[in-house]
């Protein structure tokens, strides 16, 4: 799509929007300066500014509701992510990638239709305490911030404490983006093989005041001409998520974690990652973030471990600059980059390294 006609688009949007009952217009820019050592076998070094994410990626979107009386309520939401480095579009160059649905919502929950989050991102988004950090579970596995899928049928419901969601994608990745978690290749909707590229996820979670645990499973099936290997429907790429967080005080949070997968499309299927992190407000201003991942494959000398922390200042409740900086080292033949922030910059296979950034976000 080109930018005259994604801005047309977009122009066109906005009035109707507007007319809407209650709509809102947000976003946030986030991108900073990265410093990575230990890349490949010569162990170069670069500094760059990162197209995806600093402490979180950068996006633009529209969001809102009608009030359809009784209760119920129409939903949208429009949301695109790009690279503040250059203004490109993420998720494999979709105007909305990040999120473009519709639906209904009243006191039995919410369904909805299209591009959105499976349940596993919704599970991990709190106990997960550094999130899409450019040093972070995205590091270890790139699916963790990417947890989107096309074509799909969603709900999800609050009550009391006990939140119950699941997704059904009918083609989960209409995109074709090269070897990216951003664009698989598996569009799906096959009338001759009705399991092709389907998704499927289902979470439970209980929110107390001070603490929350929860539990969702995530199922990925291949497709002809898929990436990462799922080049059929007779394979699948699962994850079970368990995790929780506790609140020590009003400052101090704490997260921990565990992820099964079994990639049936790889020759080591099954690994876990484990990790714990917290988040600590030392001022109004300051806050401080640390958090540790170790990734093991069964049957295999393949592991890693990542440690990365983080300090936000925040001048407004819009504004803040930072500082993160992350460490792996990897085991075997395993050669995962510590940055999650851009592609093309691992190091040698068993190798380790180091990666620094420094960066302003601000939301609009």
């Amino acid at each position: 799509m080109t930018s005259k006609l994604s801005a047309a688009i977009i122009a066109a949007l906005l009035p109707a929007a507007a007319a809407a009952q209650n709509v809102t217009a947000y976003g946030v820019v986030d991108t900073g300066i990265e410093y990575l050592n230990g890349i490949g076998a010569a162990h170069d070094s670069v500094v760059r500014m990162p197209a995806l994410t600093g402490t979180v990626p950068s996006r633009w979107g529209l969001r809102g509701t009608e009030d359809l009386g009784s209760g119920l309520k129409a939903v949208f939401w429009l949301e695109s992510g790009f690279a503040p480095d250059s203004g490109a579009s993420n998720q494999g160059g979709r105007l909305f990638g990040r999120q473009a649905l519709v639906g209904l919502s009243g006191p039995w929950g919410q369904v909805a239709l299209g591009r959105q989050y499976t349940m596993l991102f919704w599970a991990m988004a709190e106990p997960d305490i550094l999130g899409p950090n450019a040093f972070g579970s995205g590091s270890l596995d790139s699916y963790i911030p990417n947890a989107r899928t096309d074509n799909a049928i969603s709900y999800k419901g609050t009550f009391g404490g006990l939140t119950a969601g699941a997704t059904y994608s009918f083609g989960r990745d209409t995109v074709n983006a090269g070897p990216s978690p951003s664009g698989t290749n598996c569009a799906g909707e096959n009338p001759a093989d009705k399991r092709a590229c389907r998704e499927w996820s289902a979470m439970l979670k209980y929110d107390a005041a001070a603490w929350s645990v929860g539990v969702a499973y995530d199922s990925l099936r291949g497709g002809p001409g898929a990436f990462a290997g799922l080049t059929n429907s007779g394979l699948r790429d699962d994850r079970l998520s368990i995790n929780g967080y506790v609140k020590i005080d009003d400052k101090a949070r704490i997260g921990l974690g565990w992820l099964r997968r079994d990639n049936r499309a790889s020759a080591t299927p099954r690994s876990d990652m484990f990790y714990g992190g917290v988040t600590y407000q030392l001022t109004p201003a300051l806050s401080l973030d640390g958090e540790a991942f170790h990734l093991r494959f069964h049957d295999s000398a393949n592991k890693a471990w990542l440690f990365a922390a983080r300090g936000v200042y925040a001048f407004t409740k819009r504004t803040s600059v930072y500082a993160t900086a992350g460490y792996i080292d990897n085991g075997g033949n395993l050669a995962l980059s510590v940055s999650n922030a851009q592609a093309g910059a691992t190091p040698a296979p068993g190798g380790n390294q180091f990666g620094a950034m420094v960066g302003m976000k601000h939301i609009f």
